[in-house]
C-alpha cells in the first residue's frame, strides 16, 4: 500500500479508510489500527482486509476442490462399462484440461495465497458464510474470455450504449467503475474517454488479477468450459486472454467492496456501475446513496444492465419504473433510460447464448445527500480480535478491555 501511495499520487490523493471513512496519510488507517497490503501489485482495500483475504483464500480453496472432484468424475466415468471411443476422447479431454486449469488458477493467484482447509472452514462458519461454488471464484467467468478474447462484438455494443449516456463534450477527469469485472468496459471507456484517472473496482481477486496480467501485456491462458459446447473439443478450450492494444495511462485496479469504497466524498465526475446495482448485495437506495457520496457537484451516474433483481428481497427488486421514480429522493435528476437489445456470452464454441434488454440512463447529481450507513457487517468479536491494544500491540482478545477502548492489562 505504501508503494501504492508514492507511485500512483492520483489515486492516493483521493483515497479514504474503507472502514472509518477517515482520509488516508501513509500504507494504512492510524484510528482503526489497520493495514491495507497489495495482492499481485493491487490494493486490497477491504474494510476488514485480513478478514477478506482470508475469506477469499477459502474460496480459492473451493475452486481448486471443484476441479479436482470434476476431474476425478470424469475418469471414474471411463471405468464404466461401455464407454464408446468419442465418449472416452470426452471425458479424457474434460479430465486434462479440468487438472491443467487448476494449475493455472492456482499460478494465478500466488499473490493471493491459499488456505488451509481449517483456517477457511472456520472462518466461514463464524461468519455464516458457508460458500456455495456459484458465489466463489469464478461466478460470472465466462465473461473472462468473453472480455479478453472473442466478445468484440459485445464489448463495442456495451461501450456504444454507455457513451451513448453522455452528454457531447464531457471530458471528465475521474472515472470510478464499481463492479468492473475483469475491466474490459473499463478499459474500453478509459481508452475512448481518456480521463487522467479510471478506477476500476471489484471485490473478486480472480478478474483482478488476471486483468492486472492482461492489461500489463503479460501471457494469460485460461480454459473456457461452455455450457452448450459444439464439439468434444469445445468442452475445454483454452484461450490466450489479451487486450487489443497497450493500456493507457491512468487506469488503476482496486480490490474493494462496493460497500465500503476506500474514497473520500466528491471524487469522481462519473461513476459507472455496469450490470451491477442487482447484484451489488444491498438495498438500491442505500447504493444510490454511496454513488452520490462519490460524485462531484454535478457528476455523473451512469448505469447499464439488465435490472435482474431476481435474488433481492422482494422490497429491492425494483421496476424500471420504481428506480427512476427514486433517483430525485437520492438527489439525482431523473434521466432518460434507453433500451437496447444487446448480444450477451455468445461463445463460438456453445450453442447458448442469448439477447438481453439492456436498460443505460445517465443521472445527474443536483445535490449531496447524507452519508449512507456502513457496509456488510462483520460480527463484533471478528472486528474486535482484529482491533490491536494500544499497550502491547497485540490482537484485543480476552486479555484485553473492550474494543471501545483498545488497552490490555499488562
Amino acid at each position: 500500500m505504501l508503494r501504492v501511495m508514492t507511485e500512483r499520487p492520483r489515486l492516493a490523493e483521493l483515497m479514504a479508510c474503507p472502514a472509518c471513512g477517515g482520509r488516508l496519510t501513509g500504507p494504512g488507517c492510524l484510528s482503526c489500527r489497520l493495514d491495507f497490503p497489495t495482492v499481485g501489485g493491487i490494493p486490497w482495500m477491504m474494510p476488514e482486509p485480513r478478514i477478506a483475504l482470508i475469506e477469499w483464500r477459502g474460496r480459492l480453496h473451493y475452486l481448486l476442490t471443484h476441479y479436482a472432484t470434476e476431474a476425478a468424475r470424469q475418469r471414474a466415468a471411463l471405468e464404466q462399462e461401455p464407454v464408446s471411443g468419442l465418449t472416452r476422447r470426452r471425458l479424457e479431454h474434460g479430465a486434462a484440461a479440468l487438472d491443467d486449469q487448476a494449475k493455472r488458477i492456482r499460478e494465478l493467484m500466488t499473490p493471493l495465497g491459499l488456505a488451509a482447509r481449517n483456517e477457511a472452514h472456520a472462518v466461514h462458519v463464524a461468519l455464516g458464510t458457508e460458500l456455495p461454488l456459484n458465489q466463489g471464484l469464478s461466478s460470472y467467468y465466462t465473461n473472462l474470455h468473453r472480455d479478453w478474447c472473442w466478445g468484440e462484438e459485445e464489448n463495442a455494443a456495451g461501450l456504444a450504449a454507455v457513451m451513448g449516456a453522455m452528454p457531447d463534450g464531457l471530458r471528465p477527469a475521474r472515472v470510478l467503475v464499481l463492479g468492473a469485472g475483469a475491466a474490459r468496459l473499463a478499459w474500453d471507456l478509459h481508452c475512448a474517454v481518456q480521463p487522467g484517472l479510471t478506477v476500476a473496482l471489484d471485490f473478486n481477486p480472480l478478474f483482478l488479477l488476471a486483468a492486472r496480467r492482461i492489461l500489463d501485456g503479460k501471457m494469460l491462458e485460461l480454459y473456457e468450459f461452455p455450457i452448450a459446447p459444439r464439439t468434444i473439443a469445445d468442452h475445454a478450450v483454452l484461450r490466450r486472454l489479451q487486450a487489443p492494444t497497450s493500456t493507457p495511462a491512468g487506469l488503476e485496479l482496486m480490490l474493494a467492496d462496493a460497500s465500503s469504497p476506500p474514497f473520500q466524498p466528491g471524487c469522481f465526475d462519473i461513476v459507472l456501475t455496469p450490470w451491477f446495482i442487482d447484484v451489488a448485495g444491498e438495498p438500491v437506495a442505500r447504493l444510490l446513496q454511496r454513488i452520490n457520496r462519490l460524485l462531484v457537484p454535478g457528476g455523473l451516474w451512469i448505469n447499464h444492465g439488465s435490472l435482474a433483481f431476481a435474488d433481492g428481497a422482494p422490497g429491492d427488486a425494483l421496476s424500471l419504473e420504481e428506480l427512476l421514480d427514486a433517483l430525485p429522493a437520492a438527489g439525482f435528476a431523473r434521466p432518460e433510460a434507453r433500451e437496447a437489445q444487446l448480444p450477451y456470452l455468445s461463445s463460438p464454441a456453445s450453442r447458448h447464448a442469448r439477447l438481453e434488454t439492456v436498460i443505460t440512463f445517465g443521472a445527474r447529481k443536483e445535490q449531496d445527500i447524507e452519508a449512507p450507513v456502513p457496509g456488510r457487517a462483520v460480527p463484533d468479536w471478528l472486528r474486535q480480535s482484529e482491533r490491536r491494544c494500544r499497550r502491547c500491540r497485540n490482537s484485543v482478545r480476552n486479555h484485553c478491555q473492550p474494543a471501545s477502548t483498545p488497552s490490555c492489562s499488562r
